[in-house]
């Protein structure tokens, strides 16, 4: 399989590897967070990012198997697009760009959100920059049956935001929550892009 990584990329990540210092992240954890900083070159991101248990070994295991993205804006969709290109060809939806206008006491993302929800509710979820969507989404997590493979709560700004991800810590749903006001979508499209070269990776070594 060929090589994910531009050789830039790998020589941002060996500075960053230096620069990290001490921490408590599992391998696969820091080359999430690692992915983070290098899009943000905001080391503060190392104590934003939360994991639940398990959540990247079914994040992996769903991508590789072609599970489809679901993201908030475009810009979390083409952020990923050469990725998943180059990886598992996953189909990816934005829910922005499902819904013509708004509804009634909805933004346009969250009512996009929601059609997605009842049409891939297994599905990755990235969200960067509607609170009102990731909102949305646990409201429907609340009780339902079917979980998604996992859920990125990323938004970042100042109106909903720590409360979206309140919301979403409550709920036992496999998830990478960036805490705070910070996120946005370079970082929930850098997650998903080292989720995908996990992924890709994990799937090479069974192949040797």
């Amino acid at each position: 399989m060929h090589s994910l990584n531009h050789p830039i990329l790998t020589e941002s990540f060996a500075v960053i590897d230096r620069e990290m210092g001490a921490h408590c992240f599992s391998p696969d954890e820091y080359a999430v967070v690692r992915r983070v900083i290098h899009s943000t070159a905001d080391f503060e991101f190392k104590h934003l990012l939360h994991f639940s248990p398990g959540a990247i070994d079914r994040a992996t295991a769903a991508l590789a198997a072609g599970a489809a993205i679901v993201t908030d804006v475009s810009m979390v969709k083409q952020g990923i697009s050469t990725l998943v290109s180059k990886t598992f060809g996953n189909p990816i939806f934005c829910a922005v760009d499902r819904v013509a206008s708004a509804l009634p006491g909805k933004t346009r993302t969250e009512a996009g959100l929601l059609q997605c929800w009842q049409e891939h509710p297994e599905a990755v979820y990235a969200i960067g920059n509607a609170p009102t969507a990731l909102l949305a989404l646990c409201n429907c997590l609340s009780d339902a049956a079917i979980q998604p493979a996992l859920v990125i709560g990323a938004p970042v700004g100042f109106i909903s935001v720590r409360e979206s991800k309140a919301a979403l810590a409550q709920i036992s749903v496999p998830q990478i929550r960036v805490d705070g006001r910070k996120g946005g979508s370079s970082v929930a499209a850098a997650i998903v892009n080292a989720l995908l070269v996990l992924a890709w990776e994990q799937t090479a070594a069974k192949n040797v």
